[in-house]
């Protein structure tokens, strides 16, 4: 996983891998968005109902913590041996809207993201124990919320950015 050493240098990253990501929903078809290819493992809706999912999840952690609630991460129905659940609940939650109503909440999260990054303090970022979501969502890993950040959005843009780019290509 990248070490960052700055703010911005996160916000670049994440600008840099989602401005890539959700350029390859460009010219889907929204008559497609629901189409199975069999060696792809998500459809278009689904690969953006991941992602929407995911970063609301990371939002919540912290707005949930900002306002003194206990955070259950990944969330108040999952836990993390229930993964393949959360994602079923990411596609019967979100992939039954459109292409463009899924790139909104995406749009409007990942700038959620970059105010939460900027409204965080060096400190809180960039060292472990900073959050107690954070301490709590890994039994022995120490890890400090930026990389949450990352693996909820740099790390899987890349990664279903290559499915996606994967789906159209047997799909055209």
């Amino acid at each position: 996983m990248r070490t960052y050493t700055s703010k911005q240098e996160l916000k670049d990253e994440i600008k840099k891998n989602y401005t890539k990501y959700i350029a390859e929903f460009d010219g889907i078809p929204e008559d497609m968005k629901d189409s199975r290819a069999e060696e792809v493992d998500r459809t278009p809706a689904e690969n953006l109902a991941y992602q929407v999912g995911w970063t609301t999840l990371v939002l919540k952690w912290e707005q949930d913590e900002k306002n003194g609630l206990e955070v259950n991460t990944p969330s108040d129905q999952f836990k993390w041996n229930q993964l393949g659940a959360l994602y079923q609940w990411f596609t019967d939650t979100y992939a039954m809207k459109s292409i463009q109503e899924l790139r909104v909440m995406l749009d409007t999260n990942i700038e959620k993201i970059y105010e939460m990054i900027d409204s965080m303090s060096d400190e809180d970022l960039f060292t472990p124990h900073r959050r107690k979501w954070a301490d709590g969502a890994t039994k022995s890993a120490v890890w400090e919320v930026y990389k949450f950040i990352h693996v909820n959005t740099v790390a899987p843009f890349g990664t279903f950015r290559t499915k996606i780019r994967k789906w159209k290509k047997i799909m055209q």
